[in-house]
C-alpha cells in the first residue's frame, strides 16, 4: 500500500502544477534526495513521498527524533541541514502537507527554519501573573496587552522581547505567550522577503491590538493530527509547536503547570525557554513533567505553588538510575487523556501546529480588519 502522507501540491492550474513539480524535483536533487522520493497523481494535485523502504530505514515507525543522526545532519551549524531535516520529516509524514504552489512550500520551509532558529535563542523569566517587555519598544494597554510603539519594527521588537543575548535581560512570559512571539517572529521574517504588504498589516495590528490566545491559533496556525487519529508519538517536524500535558491531577492545578508548550528543534531536541542552552530530549521532558508532582507545595496564603529547584533535583536523581528513568519515561510516553480526565494517559499530545500559507495570491493567513 502506498503512503498517504508526504508533500502535496494541489491546484487547478495545470501549468502551475507542472512548474511546482519541476521545481520540487530540483530542490530534492539539491538536497541529495531525488533517488529516495516517489511521486504520484493525487486528486487535483501531485504528491511526493519518501519511498517506503527508505522511510522505514530512516525513521522506523515514523520516529523522526533520530533523523539527524541517521543522515549525518547538523542543523545548528548548517542551516541547509535543518531545511533538509524539515523536508525529509514532511516527506515521510503520516498526513499530507498541502501547498497551492512551490512558493508556499519554500515559505513553509523558511518559516519552520526561522522558528527553530528563534526558539534556540529564546530565554525567558517564567511567570503566569506578571509580564514585561522592553520599554523602548513596547507599552502595556489595559484590556489589550502589550502593543508595539509606533515606528518600532515588529521583527526587532519580538527579538528584543525574547532573546536576552540581544536585549541584555530576560523578560517575564508564560510559555504559551512565548510560543506566540516565536511563531510571529518566524512568520514576519518570511513576510519581509515574500509578502511585505502582509508584514505591514501585522505591524499595524501589533501597534493597536495584538492577536493572542485562541484567536492567534485560528489566524496563524494549522493543526494536524487529532484525538481520533493521533500522530505517531515520536513524529515531529522541526518548527512544530506542540503541547506536553501534565497527567497528574494535583500538580496540574498549579497555575502554569497544566502542561508545557514547546517547539521541536530537530535533532531530537525540544525547547527549554528557561535555560535555552539546555534543550530537552523527549526523555528529559517526560521526567521534568512527571516530577512536577513532587514539587507542589502550599504557600502562606494556602495557594498551590511549584518548587522548581526540587523538581530539578528529582530529575537529576532519576537520571542516575537507568531503571527508574526507563519506568517513568514508559509511563509518560502515552497519549494524553481527554480534557478533564486523569486516568492512564501520559503527556503526549495527538496534534502539532505550524504556520498557514503566506504568499501573495495564495495566503490563507488573513489578518482581521482593524476598527476605524
Amino acid at each position: 500500500m502506498k503512503p498517504t502522507g508526504g508533500i502535496l501540491f494541489r491546484t487547478d492550474d495545470q501549468a502551475g502544477l507542472a512548474q511546482a513539480g519541476t521545481a520540487f524535483h530540483e530542490l530534492l536533487a539539491a538536497h541529495g534526495l531525488a533517488a529516495e522520493v516517489e511521486a504520484d497523481a493525487a486528486p487535483g494535485g501531485l504528491r511526493f513521498y519518501l519511498k517506503p523502504d527508505t522511510a522505514t530505514q530512516w525513521a522506523p515507525d515514523a520516529d523522526t527524533l533520530g533523523l539527524c543522526a541517521q543522515l549525518g545532519l547538523d542543523g545548528v551549524a548548517r542551516p541547509q541541514d535543518l531545511e533538509k531535516e524539515i523536508l525529509v520529516a514532511m516527506l515521510l509524514g503520516p498526513v499530507a502537507f498541502a501547498f497551492p504552489s512551490y512558493a508556499e512550500l519554500i515559505a513553509a520551509l523558511h518559516m519552520r527554519r526561522f522558528i527553530v532558529e528563534a526558539a534556540r535563542e529564546t530565554e525567558l523569566d517564567f511567570h503566569t501573573s506578571e509580564a514585561e517587555r522592553p520599554a523602548d519598544y513596547w507599552r502595556y494597554v489595559e484590556d489589550c496587552g502589550f502593543v508595539i510603539l509606533p515606528g518600532r519594527p515588529l521583527i526587532e521588537a519580538l527579538r528584543l522581547a525574547t532573546q536576552p543575548e540581544r536585549s541584555g535581560r530576560r523578560y517575564a512570559f508564560s510559555c504559551y505567550r512565548a510560543t506566540e512571539y516565536v511563531i510571529l517572529l518566524g512568520i514576519a521574517q518570511e513576510l519581509a522577503a515574500s509578502n511585505p504588504e502582509l508584514l505591514a498589516r501585522l505591524q499595524r495590528q501589533w501597534e493597536q491590538r495584538p492577536i493572542m490566545s485562541g484567536r492567534f491559533h485560528d489566524v496563524f496556525l494549522r493543526e494536524y493530527g487529532s484525538m481520533e487519529d493521533p500522530l505517531p508519538m515520536k513524529y515531529y517536524v522541526p518548527g512544530d509547536r506542540l503541547w506536553f500535558r501534565n497527567p497528574d491531577p494535583v500538580s496540574s492545578d498549579v497555575a502554569g503547570f497544566e502542561g508545557s508548550w514547546v517547539f521541536y528543534l530537530g535533532g531530537g531536541l525540544f525547547t527549554n525557554f528557561w535555560r535555552h542552552g539546555r534543550p530537552f530530549t523527549l526523555a528529559t521532558k517526560c521526567l521534568e513533567i512527571y516530577h512536577w508532582r513532587h514539587g507542589v507545595y502550599r504557600d502562606a496564603a494556602g495557594e498551590l505553588q511549584m518548587d522548581e529547584a526540587r523538581v530539578e533535583a528529582q530529575v537529576q536523581a532519576t537520571l542516575r538510575d537507568p531503571a527508574e528513568t526507563a519506568r517513568i519515561v514508559e509511563r509518560m510516553l502515552r497519549y494524553r487523556d481527554p480534557k478533564g480526565v486523569y486516568a492512564e494517559g501520559g503527556c503526549i499530545d495527538t496534534t502539532r501546529e505550524y504556520p498557514r500559507w503566506v504568499c501573495p495570491g495564495t495566503a490563507d493567513l488573513v489578518v482581521p480588519d482593524l476598527p476605524r
